[in-house]
């Protein structure tokens, strides 16, 4: 039962850092939006996808956390709403998921890794990566309370060198920053194409904090107002930096990611504007912007996994809890000895999977929404968005778009292989439903 998990006290505050780290972590990826999409139409996308796609997210997973604060939120949501195989596949899609989006920030370091030391090789720096994933499942074994507490200090590290670049990039103001709206010779179409991915990506996670509430003390109350709170906080730690740093220093073509050649990230903004010192900061915010998405994004992974396993759905290990911190821990060390075996492997099409999965189980959160709306109208509800249930899908049918828009925008090879994917939950389900179902489940 839900009552093995040891509930820990977090603060508003701290649950409003959380939801940073699991969003944003800073404004790093941004390059590459700029130069693919171009200046004025990544601040534009940066202002309006809060309020068509993060904002009704962050909505909905108030509402539906507010009703149903249990451990494995949307999977717990979709499964009330539509049924227990929707919410299986909610829960597998978004399991698939995690194995891919936590390990690729321990690649990320790896990589850092290589390039300082590169005499180390792939399995030295390999060893590196394991014994990072070994560091944080422990932590995540620990309890969120210790969590919370390291993304704190990880959220002063990393927002402190941005706080300084962005007031350093409006002081060398220069030239129209937006100007000019898309690259030279690009369409609106291929702007879009090339910046929606990012942005979507960038604005994701609002419901990753819901997962964890058979953990949280006052999880109603706590997880809604740090959810409207986080979202302009956010939109904010990607709009100025990304504005400072095109007012500042220009030459949006060159914006990347990489950091080879003429290529300008935010390492090298911060070199550009505030000297040698400034770019160490920034690079050291890089490192633990991805260290503190992997402690989060561990921790996240797991919980679902484990409400599915509660029901009979996964094997049953992977429902044990730790019997001094009360909490998942088979479910984090599977997950962590995953993330191991994954970084021996390129993840470019596992990526391509992630990314198609992800707006699966989003648009089943906003279609649970809705639907429990029209079944269970009485349900108490802390936490309601405001109007009838024809306002809530109104409000939620932006992002549904946005989300069918991105499955079909990057191609058949992205269509094929997000769809594959897709299909291996029903036969998850058929499989470990045979397997595991318990006489009682929950």
């Amino acid at each position: 039962m839900a009552s093995q998990l040891r509930r820990v006290r977090i603060s508003i505050s701290t649950a409003v850092v959380m939801i940073f780290v699991f969003v944003s972590s800073g404004a790093f990826g941004m390059e590459d939006m700029v130069s693919w999409s171009g200046p004025g139409f990544t601040l534009l996308l940066l202002l309006l996808l809060p309020v068509f796609w993060a904002m009704p997210m962050a909505l909905v997973c108030s509402e539906l956390g507010s009703a149903m604060p249990d451990e494995g939120g949307y999977y717990v949501w979709t499964k009330r709403a539509l049924g227990e195989f929707w919410g299986f596949q909610s829960g597998w899609w978004s399991w698939l998921c995690q194995f891919v989006d936590s390990a690729v920030y321990v690649a990320l370091i790896m990589a850092y890794v290589q390039g300082w030391w590169p005499q180390l090789g792939f399995n030295g720096a390999w060893a590196i990566g394991v014994a990072i994933i070994a560091v944080f499942a422990y932590i995540n074994i620990r309890g969120l309370n210790v969590v919370a507490l390291s993304s704190i200090v990880f959220t002063v590290i990393i927002m402190a060198p941005f706080v300084v670049m962005t007031v350093l990039g409006f002081t060398h103001w220069q030239g129209v920053p937006w100007q000019p709206f898309l690259p030279a010779g690009e369409t609106l179409f291929g702007g879009l194409e090339g910046g929606l991915a990012i942005g979507l990506w960038m604005y994701s996670g609002f419901d990753s904090m819901s997962v964890m509430a058979g953990e949280i003390e006052r999880p109603r109350r706590i997880i809604p107002k740090a959810l409207m709170i986080s979202v302009p906080i956010i939109v904010i730690s990607y709009f100025l930096p990304t504005l400072a740093g095109l007012a500042g220093v220009g030459r949006y073509a060159d914006w990347s990611t990489t950091t080879s050649g003429s290529s300008i990230s935010f390492v090298e903004i911060a070199r550009i504007l505030g000297g040698p010192v400034l770019a160490a900061a920034m690079l050291l915010a890089a490192v633990v912007s991805n260290l503190a998405l992997y402690q989060e994004y561990l921790g996240m992974g797991a919980r679902p996994a484990w409400a599915m396993a509660e029901d009979g759905l996964l094997p049953k290990s992977l429902y044990k809890t730790h019997g001094k911190y009360g909490t998942p821990y088979v479910s984090i060390v599977f997950l962590a000895a995953v993330n191991a075996v994954l970084l021996r492997w390129g993840f470019t099409t596992l990526i391509v999977i992630d990314v198609f999965l992800n707006m699966l189980y989003y648009i089943l959160i906003f279609v649970a929404a809705v639907r429990l709306r029209q079944t269970e109208p009485q349900m108490e509800r802390p936490f309601r968005v405001w109007g009838n249930t024809v306002v809530l899908a109104l409000i939620c049918a932006p992002a549904v778009l946005i989300a069918v828009v991105e499955l079909f925008i990057n191609g058949a090879d992205y269509l094929i292989g997000g769809s594959v994917a897709a299909i291996s939950g029903t036969i998850a389900y058929i499989v470990f439903k045979s397997l595991y179902r318990r006489s009682t489940p929950r």
